[in-house]
Formats: structure tokens, sequence, C-alpha cells
């Protein structure tokens, strides 16, 4: 884990020669879990639970309207659910945690005077760092075992506001929908997708090299 954690930083501190913003961002994170078990059975009656989520990162502007923004970061995410089997009388849980590396792409749609309005997606590749299941009274540690340490792609789309508050700060605001798609190693392995609905807050700040001052004048 330790070597995946550095190769993360080392990723982050590459790109940042080439960036031009600065991004960090936390909220909460709802997430649905699809879960089906090694014999391919689905379990059904899964309740959400609310988590957070970090990120930080770079963006570059890719256009001389600065309306298009590539983004590259690294993020952290917690997810978890609960559920019963009332059949066979059984209580699981889950809660889980991924370090995650993500490309996205920022659009913005339109201006009304300083408020911009921006549609987002993005790309992302997440490997667990912690992590436990629950059955009755067992808990067992997910990190190790090949069903649930495997990469995880994640497909998020969403909207964003931002406002300037000052030359070179802004806040946004913004809410995602994700849906991740599991790498699984074995054909009889069980299998854990997630859709997650992601709710943030977060601060944009110029980097020296960035040519694009906020305005924060009404």
């Amino acid at each position: 884990m330790m070597r995946k954690l550095l190769l993360s930083f080392i990723f982050l501190f590459g790109i940042s020669c080439y960036a031009q913003q600065l991004y960090m961002e936390s909220g909460s994170t709802i997430s649905v879990f699809d879960y089906k078990n090694s014999q391919g059975q689905p379990l059904d009656n899964l309740l959400s639970r609310s988590k957070t989520h970090f990120g930080m990162g770079y963006r570059h502007v890719l256009n001389n309207q600065k309306s298009l923004f590539l983004g590259l970061g690294l993020s952290y995410n917690n997810y978890g659910a609960i559920g019963s089997e009332s059949s066979v009388d059984n209580y699981f849980a889950w809660d889980v945690s991924y370090l995650g590396l993500s490309a996205s792409l920022d659009l913005q749609l339109f201006q009304i005077r300083n408020l911009s309005f921006f549609a987002k997606g993005s790309l992302a590749s997440e490997f667990l760092v912690r992590g436990n299941q629950t059955i009755n009274n067992d808990v067992y540690n997910l990190v190790g075992e090949e069903e649930f340490n495997n990469n995880i792609l994640f497909f998020r789309g969403g909207v964003a506001l931002q406002y300037p508050i000052s030359n070179n700060t802004a806040i946004y605001v913004g809410y995602n929908f994700g849906r991740s798609v599991l790498i699984s190693s074995g054909e009889n392995a069980e299998k854990l997708n997630l859709n997650v609905h992601e709710f943030g807050i977060g601060f944009i700040i110029n980097l020296p090299n960035c040519y694009c001052d906020f305005d924060p004048r009404l």
C-alpha cells in the first residue's frame, strides 16, 4: 500500500509543473451497493449510508475562452452500506475506503454575472486501502482479500456552481453521480459495484503561471 501512496504523490508532483490551478474539495457521499455473492446471487435489501470524501489536484486551461479545463487529482473516498437477510437471520455491513487517481473535464456552460455553471465528467482508478465487512457479530478485514482488493474504475458526471471570492480564489459547490466497474480476477468471486451520489464544496486557487484571475466584482 505504501508503494501505491508514493506513486500517487509522485503523480501529483509531476503534473504540478504543467498546472495552472489548484483545487481542494470535501463533502458527503451516499453510496448504494450492488452486491453479488460467489454464486452470483444478489443481496437486494441493502441500505445506503452517508460517508465522506476528499479530493485535491490540479486544473489546466485548455482553450482561450477559459471555459474548458482538464483536471488531474488524488481522492480519498469512503463508502458504506448495511442490510439484512431475514430468511437466514443475517445482518450485513460494509465500511470501505478507496484511494483514487482521477482525470476530469470541466466545461463552463454559461455565466450569470460572476456565478459560473459547469458540467463535469471524470474517470478514476481507485484501490482499496481500508475496509471491513460485518456479518452478524463477525468482522472481516477486506484488505488483501482477492474479491475486494481489485482496482475499481469509477465514472462520474455532474454539475457545479463557481463563484470568485478574490482575484485568485473561487469557491464552488457541486453534485456528482458515479458508477463503478469492478475489475474482478476470478470467475466465481464476489462482485461489488457501487452507485454514488456526491455533494461537495471546494476551492480553486490560481497558481502564479495562470493568467486567469477571477474578478469578484459584481
